[in-house]
């Protein structure tokens, strides 16, 4: 059998046939084993939801029944979306008995596929409106990731067989032929840009392949400029800012950017490349928030990077943003290994993704039905001033057996999974370790020797991070560090000798040899940033927030002024509660410390009184000599 990162780089690397001159195709992570938070939360999900059997059922039920055709919906994102997260998490945790389950469902999966080759939600009288191109794109997208972990070579041709006969289905049905419905026309929503986001499935499809067919059909989408509305991509390269394009739906718009990339992979065509590059650009310029999200006008692009700070009752930053961001940015560092994508990811996992989380398993509201329902794994929307989380079940759709479900806590999954799968991972000659983590990680060096890498770190609420090699024989290779872009003045300890070094990558070549040590000392201080009148405060890599559940019912809106100290504000660190990252009080001039902790660890108790978060608040600061 092959292993399942020879498969995976199936999906994700271009293949020799496709003639790709770009050095992704080496790309890939270690197999790795990390304690704390990362490891916690990835298995959490892994228990909590990804093994839950009866929803799987449900989720392919709606292929059998086209469920969606009763009110245009996209329960058929639902499979293909957390199958996704779930074979990422599979990659991570190696637990057999959730690759059982995956199993299972990927021949149920099968067995729903009409005599058409159609897997679809929508019949044929009703298909390729509303969401039904969404929903075939992550049957794809699903297959596409099963398939790559899948442990029988006869199911995995089977599922290829699948595939194909699935996407031959559209090609015959959608393009500018006589008797075809253009890819912008197949959805009334958002310009079609939902539907021309099946553009990075189908590259992936010819990577598995080599069949041209796919490989014209993705590059006819990307000459429609992927919606009806406009040419996103001419806008894009125009220099225009997301926001303020026709259509903001951020999260499908980041989706087609990631197709783009993909087709860059296996054409080289500098031009694609260059486009997801300026268009990541511009979102993170223009709508990137302070934890790592874009829209705080539900889901949509809407110059959130200066809206953050405002009081709104309408639900912002959703969970689908946040995970949609963290894969295109690892996509970007796939193909470019610029750190400072790797600092975005980190920046996402830590405050929005993390924060996401139903840890308490609190209910949830439901705009829908108004009232409040059973708690999903991932809560949809994250505040940044003075409000609450549980607010709202983002992408909800019942299911005719009955119970509902939602795309945030679809997708949730992919991200958890990520993270840990990012912290180290090789290139050619090169490991790079992009995030600190407890653990171990290993791979196999340019000579084909193992390598081991232990890692102890007291990251993210300190600095210290120590990395110890295992290698049989001495050999020359290079690893790669990241220091943070937030960290002034790092220091890299090496062989005995220190170094002074700067945000990005530090790679060193050397002959490395068994018990060589590598060490990093990121020295941390309490950051504030303001904007429009208020104030955020950050520590390392997280943002710290007020919880009025913390702070036993104390109005986050009112004005404090915190002490500072030559320019530095004055504060105290205390012992950590629960999982949170870290904990501290800011003093302040006439009045009590002001508590603050990690944002990823505010609000979680949503269902309870005082119950409100704050990321920006309304503070001066007084200079005490």
């Amino acid at each position: 059998m092959e292993s399942v990162w020879e498969n995976l780089s199936a999906l994700y690397a271009a293949e020799e046939k496709s003639k790709s001159k770009n050095p992704q195709a080496e790309g890939r992570p270690l197999s790795a084993r990390y304690e704390g938070l990362a490891d916690h939360y990835a298995r959490f999900i892994q228990e909590r939801q990804l093994k839950d059997v009866s929803e799987w059922k449900k989720f392919v039920g709606v292929f059998r029944t086209h469920a969606d055709i009763a009110d245009e919906g996209w329960r058929g994102e639902y499979w293909g979306k957390m199958m996704r997260g779930a074979c990422l998490t599979y990659l991570y945790t190696k637990d057999e008995a959730l690759y059982g389950i995956l199993e299972d469902t990927a021949e149920d999966l099968l067995s729903a596929q009409d005599e058409l080759g159609r897997i679809s939600a929508y019949d044929v009288a009703h298909e390729f409106t509303g969401w039904d191109m969404w929903g075939r794109k992550y049957v794809l997208t699903g297959l596409q990731h099963f398939y790559a972990v899948c442990q029988s070579g006869a199911l995995r041709g089977r599922i290829l067989r699948a595939m194909r006969r699935h996407a031959d289905y559209i090609v015959a049905k959608i393009g500018v032929g006589e008797g075809q419905t253009p890819i912008q026309c197949t959805s009334e929503w958002w310009g079609g840009v939902n539907s021309c986001s099946i553009l990075e499935p189908f590259v992936q499809l010819y990577k598995l392949t080599g069949d041209k067919k796919y490989l014209a059909f993705a590059e006819y989408i990307i000459s429609t400029g992927g919606c009806g509305a406009g040419n996103m991509i001419e806008y894009i390269r125009g220099g225009g800012y997301p926001y303020r394009f026709p259509v903001t739906k951020a999260y499908e718009t980041m989706s087609f950017f990631e197709g783009l990339i993909a087709c860059y992979e296996v054409t080289g065509k500098e031009e694609y490349l260059n486009t997801a590059v300026k268009f990541a650009e511009s979102v993170y310029e223009s709508d990137i928030t302070e934890i790592g999200c874009a829209g705080c006008t539900h889901e949509l692009f809407d110059h959130a990077a200066e809206k953050q700070t405002e009081y709104s009752e309408t639900i912002m930053q959703e969970t689908c943003v946040t995970v949609t961001w963290m894969r295109l940015c690892a996509r970007l560092w796939k193909v470019t290994r610029d750190p400072k994508y790797i600092d975005r990811i980190e920046r996402s996992a830590l405050n929005a993704l993390y924060g996401s989380i139903n840890d308490c398993g609190c209910d949830m509201f439901s705009f829908e039905k108004e009232r409040y329902m059973h708690g999903l794994p991932f809560d949809s929307y994250s505040p940044l001033y003075n409000n609450t989380r549980g607010r709202g079940i983002g992408g909800f759709k019942e299911f005719p057996e009955g119970g509902f479900y939602g795309c945030c806590a679809c997708i949730g999954a992919a991200g958890t999974a990520l993270y840990p799968l990012y912290a180290a991972a090789q290139c050619a000659d090169v490991f790079y370790l992009n995030f600190f983590l407890n653990g171990s990680a290993d791979g196999e060096t340019p000579q084909g020797q193992k390598i081991v890498f232990r890692f102890r770190t007291d990251y993210p609420a300190g600095g210290k991070f120590r990395a110890e090699i295992r290698l049989e024989r001495p050999e020359k290779f290079g690893i790669g560090v990241r220091i943070p872009e937030w960290c002034a003045r790092g220091v890299i300890v090496c062989g005995g000798k220190r170094a002074a070094a700067r945000s990005g990558y530090h790679t060193l070549f050397r002959e490395w040899k068994e018990g060589d040590v590598l060490e990093l000392e990121l020295p941390q201080e309490l950051r504030v940033k303001q904007k429009n009148g208020r104030k955020c405060f950050s520590y390392g890599p997280l943002i710290l927030a007020r919880d009025e559940y913390k702070e036993g019912g104390a109005v986050l809106t009112n004005q404090f002024i915190y002490r500072t100290r030559s320019g530095r504000p004055v504060f105290g660190r205390i012992p950590a509660e629960g999982q949170e990252q870290i904990r501290l009080k800011l003093e302040t001039v006439g009045g009590s410390a002001i508590l603050l902790t990690d944002y990823a660890s505010c609000g979680k108790h949503w269902t309870d009184k005082n119950n409100r978060i704050t990321v920006w608040m309304n503070a001066e600061a007084s200079d005490q000599g």
